[in-house]
């Protein structure tokens, strides 16, 4: 396969705030605002993509539709996405209204990342969500299951059978999911962490996500199994418009301050330019090396560290 290049670039923000008097984002409303004020940035700046992560039960960015649609509105040109939800803890239902809603006030630029999700904060989490595997089942393929009835309903074909006597008139026929945003379809991703689920995605006409959570399958470098993994995508991949599917790739970075630095590594949005003129802000550490990724990552892309397979299976 011939490489033709990077063709979009964006990035990808989990949302940590921690009250440490190190950190610049100390609360959720912090990492909130933060995150519309970073993606309003980045597209000023010429990048394409602000895509956002979402680990429940942490202090994170765990409720990306109100966020996306956020965004939405205060941003012109740049696709706003996740990556990835995790479909585990989702009604499908529910998810197509608030993902159309979203994509509608974005004007169709939402890119929807879902998976099966990675090792959690808490022991199987969405159960506390309401959600059970049924007999024989997997959370894995109650995952993929809830996916497929997501893709289906954002079709936007009637399903349910309307009330005789309804509060308002319903048009005729059986009756969808509102709001529905033509085109959403074809922007779904699948995160997957193995060649087997990047094959089950490009099947149901999903793009793929395929980032440093990838199964060690056969012991190559990481690098040559993940472009095995997209080849085996985009060899299946047709979306149901009939247009060929994407494949992003991401990569962890890190930056080192000089020694001698104790300047912010980001750049200052308005409500840290304000917060800055009525606080003195505590000095950062900047010497110390980067923490290196969860060990049951597999990536090659930390300074310093080896690539090693993982322990732990996901997506």
């Amino acid at each position: 396969m011939r490489s033709t290049g990077v063709k979009k670039i964006g990035f990808l923000s989990f949302g940590h705030w921690s009250d440490s008097p190190h950190s610049e984002t100390r609360t959720a409303s912090d990492a909130v605002l933060q995150a519309v004020d970073l993606a309003v940035a980045a597209e000023e700046l010429g990048a394409d993509g602000a895509y956002f992560r979402v680990h429940h039960f942490a202090r994170q960015l765990t409720a990306p539709f109100p966020l996306l649609a956020a965004i939405g509105a205060k941003t012109e040109r740049i696709e706003i996405g996740t990556g990835v939800i995790d479909m585990r803890y989702e009604n499908p239902m529910y998810m197509a209204e608030d993902a159309g809603a979203a994509d509608l006030i974005a004007g169709g630029r939402l890119q929807l990342g879902i998976s099966r999700g990675s090792p959690e904060q808490v022991i199987d989490g969405w159960r506390y969500f309401g959600y059970q595997p049924g007999e024989g089942e997997t959370d894995a393929e109650m995952a993929r299951t809830h996916a497929e009835v997501l893709l289906t309903v954002l079709e936007g074909k009637g399903f349910a059978q309307p009330n005789p006597r309804p509060m308002f008139p319903n048009p005729p026929g059986l009756l969808r999911v509102e709001p529905h945003s033509p085109g959403l379809r074809e922007r779904i991703w699948w995160g997957a962490g193995s060649n087997a689920t990047a094959v089950w995605a490009a099947e149901h006409g999903m793009n793929l996500m395929s980032s440093t959570l990838k199964n060690d399958e056969g012991g190559a470098p990481f690098h040559v199994q993940q472009a095995e993994q997209i080849r085996r995508s985009a060899r299946r991949g047709r979306k149901p418009g009939g247009s060929a599917s994407r494949a992003s790739r991401s990569r962890a970075a890190s930056s080192r301050s000089p020694p001698t630095s104790t300047a912010p590594t980001s750049v200052p949005t308005a409500r840290a330019r304000t917060r800055s003129a009525t606080s003195t802000p505590t000095p950062r550490p900047s010497s110390a090396a980067p923490t290196p990724p969860n060990p049951t990552c597999w990536s090659s892309s930390w300074p310093g560290t080896r690539p090693s397979p993982r322990r732990t299976r996901c997506c």
